[in-house]
């Protein structure tokens, strides 16, 4: 029995498929962990949400896939270049989005040692704070009001963590953590318009991971959203969005046994270079 955990897919259910037969992937034994992402963008979002539904696959939510809950309930929040309607006007989409709304913003194994998430972490924060923190907002997910926090998810607003954020406020800043954060500054404030590779960001910025005070270093982290990024595995952490919707890659990460990395190029769904909405829901 082999565990994979596997990069960005949004909505590229070909390429999917394509990489688990590269890995041989076997469903009566084999475990699937993904790192969020799961729609949007590319073709085939419906395909790729029952696929990972039906085998029951660990997934963690990612900021495409807080963006079609959104917009499921919000119309309003829906943009021209979203893939979501097949999604939307499905005969399943009751139930789909049902599933969707129960994912965790974290995934912790302690068989492996490995902590799965979207995006990334704050310094401030380590293993117990980061799920306490999504805790809080998988509550409102799953509870009787979640369409009211639609209404305030969008934003970069607050900057900085503090124990003294609450309400939306403090439901925001974890929401952009775990599913857009790259960079931050030594004191932890987001810098969460920055897109771009190492070395593009402004000065007194740098990824999340490479701050040695942050509470998480003792962690081994599984992460997506990056594709800019690219391969990354050091300081602790291994990047898995390797820009598949993009013309890159799709990336398989082994985490039951010796790490080993697979990876499937691709045609990519949009146009390589275009990166100007990745980060955003």
């Amino acid at each position: 029995m082999a565990t994979w955990a596997i990069g960005d897919v949004q909505g590229c259910y070909d390429e999917l498929r394509g990489l688990l037969d590269r890995i041989g992937f076997d469903p009566a034994g084999d475990r699937l962990w993904f790192a969020g992402d799961l729609v949007n963008r590319g073709p085939k979002s419906l395909e790729v949400l029952r696929f990972v539904r039906d085998i029951g696959a660990v997934t963690v939510l990612g900021n495409h896939d807080l963006h079609l809950l959104a917009s499921a309930c919000r119309p309003q929040h829906r943009k021209r270049k979203d893939t979501l309607d097949q999604v939307l006007a499905a005969p399943d989409a009751d139930e789909l989005l049902d599933w969707l709304h129960r994912r965790p913003l974290l995934h912790h194994d302690p068989d492996s040692g490995y902590t799965l998430i979207h995006a990334g972490l704050p310094p401030q924060w380590d293993l117990d704070k980061a799920r306490a923190c999504a805790r809080e907002v998988e509550a409102v997910l799953r509870g009787p009001d979640y369409s009211r926090f639609f209404d305030d998810m969008y934003g970069d607003d607050p900057v900085q963590w503090s124990e003294d954020l609450d309400g939306n406020a403090r439901l925001r800043y974890i929401v952009n953590c775990f599913t857009r954060l790259r960079y931050c500054d030594a004191q932890g404030r987001l810098a969460l318009q920055e897109k771009g590779p190492p070395g593009s960001q402004p000065p007194g910025f740098r990824p999340w991971f490479a701050w040695p005070q942050r509470r998480s270093r003792d962690m081994n982290i599984l992460f997506g959203h990056w594709s800019t990024l690219g391969r990354y595995d050091g300081d602790g952490v291994h990047a898995l969005d390797t820009g598949c919707l993009w013309g890159g890659r799709l990336t398989a990460f082994r985490v039951d046994a010796t790490p080993r990395r697979v990876e499937l190029d691709c045609p990519g769904a949009r146009k390589p270079g275009s990166h100007d909405n990745r980060s955003r829901p």
